[in-house]
């Protein structure tokens, strides 16, 4: 059996939505690291604050914060990405749409966890709506698929 596939016309809003991603994750946040590092006096390779390479416990919280806040959304970043990609075959428009709502949250969670109050993470929340659109239109796309493979 062969296939052939060709990408919807709409597809290159998906390809700028994981550039976005990319910009937020690895420009945006990463800038943030960087200046968090020269600031509170974390130098590479440490990835976090410890007692032994920042006596100041303020800037070990401080450094941390930032630091984690980053780490986990690039913990996250693989499956928003490939949710992305892979629903943006069937819907394009909407999979960039959801992709661009999660870069936002992700954002928005980053800049709060920096803060170093919890609560200000929860502005991130949004991310949520995104990501959970990207995994409603993959499931569709399987239960339509077996659905048809059934009749």
């Amino acid at each position: 059996m062969s296939a052939s596939f060709a990408f919807p016309a709409e597809y290159g809003l998906v390809a700028g939505a994981v550039a976005v991603s990319w910009f937020v994750h690895h420009g945006v946040m990463a800038v943030g690291v960087m200046s968090a590092r020269k600031k509170y006096g974390v130098s590479y390779p440490d990835l976090y604050a410890t007692a032994e390479n920042c006596p100041n416990a303020e800037y070990r919280k401080a450094f941390n914060c930032v630091q984690r806040g980053h780490q986990n959304s690039l913990e996250n970043q693989p499956i928003a990405l490939a949710l992305m990609m892979a629903a943006g075959v069937k819907h394009p428009i909407t999979a960039a749409a959801a992709g661009l709502i999660y870069s936002v949250g992700k954002y928005l969670y980053f800049r709060g966890y920096a803060t170093g109050d919890p609560n200000k993470r929860m502005q991130g929340g949004i991310s949520y709506l995104g990501l959970f659109t990207l995994v409603g239109v993959c499931v569709k796309w399987g239960v339509q698929s077996a659905m048809a493979l059934l009749k």
